[in-house]
């Protein structure tokens, strides 16, 4: 009996002890997203993804909600809101790489945190957040070092400013990387460097925010100083409109206060290389991962002035007017040069296809193929994935989508 006792305790304290954030999180079920039957069931999770939404309205819990961005949202007074099941896919990582692999949505879970990426979070947040961790890694199986910020994993593509893909997309949750605020959330380790700039697959577009993820003490104090100081939002001989608005830049919401009074919006300017020292940049509504808008040659200029140094890539792709398609490696520097007007370009893509009878959207780029950054090329034209019906894709349709 004494024996039959001990046993009993055992398994109690055990069952306490792998559960401990079950008894303290406080969850709610009121913002559950209507998207989750939509999404599937991701085939395996190796990292945890970190974010900030910017804000700290409720409005963007209600936009995580309506478009399944999140699998949670944790709210300043530390309640964990359920969005999307945690075993499915939410569209939180945009476009993302993490030690090669990328789409890191096929591979995550996201947590966004009520706050911004330059000033710290509540302690309830932390509590929370450290709780929810802990039960999601004891879920999965994963280490302190694969618990990651969403600024870690962003990347973007060529633009005006850097000739090749690059880190430094977004500066979301970079905090959250820092030592000290993990050991907030009960996490003793992180990732020491990026294993993709490392590697030479990517180069470093923000050389502040590589020293807030990756820097001594010392230098993560210095960049975070260049990210609050009161004239970060004012173009200056070391601030460009990029290192303020980044992918939003250009942005009809972005707005453009010039020395004399005057005002733009980034839809207006034209060369964004002239604009003069202490033009105050005023960036709007954003989302945390807009879509990948594709770039026409003509409208924002030649081949060059959109891939970059990526042009002959077969990560490039180019679609001509007359509906048919080619790998940047299949062109030569002479056809580059010669591409027409209006030839559509997607950078750092993919191709799939044909869909048949026997090969469907999914087997062909997997949970990908209903993005709003996917585009299926039908009867010559692109279609964004969100807006295509799957039952209507025709036999013999490509698939455009993210390397």
């Amino acid at each position: 009996m004494i024996r039959f006792f001990k046993i009993c305790c055992l398994i109690i304290v055990t069952w306490v002890l792998v559960l401990p954030a079950s008894a303290v999180l406080k969850f709610s079920n009121s913002y559950r997203s209507r998207r989750n039957h939509e999404r599937s069931i991701r085939k395996s999770t190796s990292l945890i993804i970190l974010h900030t939404t910017e804000t700290t309205k409720i409005g963007a819990l209600r936009k995580l909600r309506d478009n399944g961005e999140c699998h949670y949202y944790v709210a300043r007074n530390g309640v964990v809101y359920r969005v999307i099941d945690h075993r499915r896919v939410a569209y939180h990582a945009g476009r993302s790489m993490w030690n090669r692999r990328t789409n890191l949505d096929n591979f995550s879970v996201g947590i966004e945190c009520s706050g911004f990426h330059n000033k710290s979070l509540t302690s309830a947040q932390y509590r929370a957040i450290g709780e929810l961790v802990g039960e999601l890694q004891y879920i999965y199986k994963i280490p302190d070092y694969r618990v990651i910020t969403h600024s870690m994993v962003a990347y973007g593509r060529p633009n005006k400013w850097h000739k090749r893909s690059h880190r430094g997309r977004k500066r979301c949750a970079m905090l959250l990387a820092r030592p000290e605020t993990r050991k907030l959330m009960n996490l003793t380790s992180r990732p020491l460097h990026d294993p993709d700039v490392k590697a030479g697959r990517l180069t470093i577009g923000d050389k502040y925010l590589a020293k807030v993820l990756y820097g001594s003490t010392r230098e993560e104090k210095k960049a975070v100083a260049h990210f609050t100081a009161l004239d970060s939002n004012v173009i200056s001989r070391g601030r460009s409109a990029w290192d303020i608005a980044r992918d939003m830049y250009k942005a009809s919401t972005t707005a453009y206060v010039f020395p004399n009074g005057s005002r733009k919006q980034g839809n207006q300017i034209v060369n964004f290389k002239l604009l003069p020292v202490g033009t105050k940049v005023l960036v709007g509504a954003q989302a945390d991962n807009p879509a990948e808008s594709i770039r026409i040659i003509g409208q924002q200029g030649k081949a060059q002035d959109i891939a970059g140094a990526e042009v002959r890539l077969s990560s490039t792709i180019y679609i001509f007017p007359n509906g048919k398609y080619k790998r940047g490696h299949q062109l030569t520097a002479k056809d580059i040069l010669k591409l027409p007007y209006a030839t559509k370009v997607l950078v750092g893509y993919d191709v799939g296809g044909p869909i048949s009878a026997s090969i469907c959207a999914s087997k062909i780029c997997g949970n990908n193929w209903k993005s709003k950054d996917t585009y299926f090329l039908i009867a010559g034209a692109l279609t964004p994935g969100n807006k295509v019906d799957d039952k209507k894709i025709p036999s013999g349709t490509m698939i455009f989508y993210h390397k």
